[in-house]
């Protein structure tokens, strides 16, 4: 026979003041770890949900990153010339590209200074990403000029992104002549004529090589071949995997602040449920030697009361995901560990961070009301009924 939860309902509702303090104490640690946790989601979903799988990156050998890669012009011709796995566009031309990369330390409009991306690309390089690239101000590059586009989220963090400004790249001005929006990373970078930056930055050689790939093409089978080719070897993901491999330190880093930050504040919320429960147990000990000699046994007493702090833990979850909510789509910017550049995302309250959420307020329901539902289970029903 097991006791029925409306009595353990009721009894919270009686307890109203310690009921909320409760529910407020785990709520608010709930939040820091929601809020970390959305932090790391938006961070993630910018590149692990934008890369496209029909897009190969070609790097050097051994490259972890398009910052550590470096590919000749000439084995860039033959990259992009060469290989039958490419597309083709409608004039017969292949939908591949060489781009430049350097991080370039640029002053923030609030204070301080960031590393910004500067990304040289071709004239083909819109073409492989068509529409996913949008200009929503101005007017694109043209090709062999110092024109520059900016990413749209620089434009509200980093001086010299508004339109019409100009950005000085060693001693090489470049106007910004339009401003361009996407769903991923790029949105935190500057654009420009590949060769035009590539002599301003001093670059001899290329960063990457980008094509788009024929359907039904078995990318693991190319990319294993390309490794071994004769004249050019080199280093093939797509997109997609390439921006996931991008995510791996910052990621793990905000997993491990918001487990710590949330492990540090969930004693505190444990101590205060406990307390709780031992206050409830302590009010309620008549009743529980009622319980104990109309015929409850000591484990659905036992049971009892760890509902009791479950529905705690219940509530406060729910309030520290309410917390939270306002976060998503606020956004913000830090410094991606895999490249050391500036990268703007925004806060995702995913499904997935509410059910960690959830699990961690259970958790804490759990361990603070362990204590007191073993001591009631425990109790003498004879003693108990003599408490008053």
């Amino acid at each position: 026979m097991f006791v029925p939860l409306s009595y353990n309902l009721k009894s919270l509702l009686v307890r109203r003041a310690s009921t909320a303090l409760t529910v407020v104490s785990i709520g608010a640690t709930v939040a820091v770890l929601a809020g970390v946790l959305s932090l790391q989601q938006g961070f993630e979903t910018l590149f692990k949900e934008t890369g496209r799988a029909d897009v190969a990156v070609f790097l050097r050998p051994g490259a972890g990153s398009e910052g550590e890669s470096g590919i000749s012009r000439e084995k860039a011709d033959v990259l992009k010339k060469s290989l039958a796995e490419i597309a083709l566009n409608a004039a017969g031309l292949p939908l591949a590209s060489a781009e430049s990369y350097l991080a370039v330390r640029m002053r923030k409009l609030d204070s301080g200074e960031t590393n910004v991306p500067i990304r040289g690309v071709e004239p083909m390089t819109f073409e492989i990403f068509g529409d996913q690239i949008r200009v929503t101000a101005g007017q694109r590059l043209r090709p062999g000029t110092d024109e520059v586009i900016v990413g749209r989220k620089l434009t509200r963090r980093v001086r010299g992104c508004q339109l019409g400004e100009v950005i000085t790249l060693n001693t090489t001005p470049f106007r910004v002549v339009g401003v361009f929006d996407c769903e991923g990373p790029f949105s935190s970078e500057i654009w420009g004529d590949l060769d035009r930056i590539a002599d301003a930055l001093e670059r001899p050689v290329y960063n990457r090589v980008i094509a788009r790939l024929k359907p039904g093409l078995d990318v693991q089978a190319f990319a294993e071949r390309m490794a071994d080719h004769k004249d050019v070897p080199v280093k093939v993901q797509t997109e997609r995997a390439y921006l996931a491999d991008q995510t791996g330190a910052l990621s793990i880093t905000l997993r491990v602040i918001g487990v710590f930050l949330a492990t540090i504040m969930g004693v505190a919320a444990v101590f205060t449920s406990t307390n709780t429960m031992l206050a409830a147990l302590a009010a309620r000990s008549h009743e529980i030697g009622i319980l104990l000699s109309v015929g409850f046994r000591p484990i659905p007493v036992f049971l009892s009361f760890m509902s009791e702090a479950l529905v705690l833990g219940l509530f406060g979850g729910v309030l520290g995901i309410l917390i939270t909510l306002p976060l998503s789509g606020v956004e913000t910017g830090t410094t991606n560990w895999n490249t050391f550049t500036e990268v703007a995302f925004a806060f995702r309250v995913t499904p997935q961070v509410m059910k960690s959420a959830i699990l961690f307020a259970l958790i804490l329901g759990l361990f603070g009301g362990a204590l007191p539902a073993w001591r009631a289970a425990r109790m003498d029903p004879v003693e108990a009924l003599r408490r008053r």
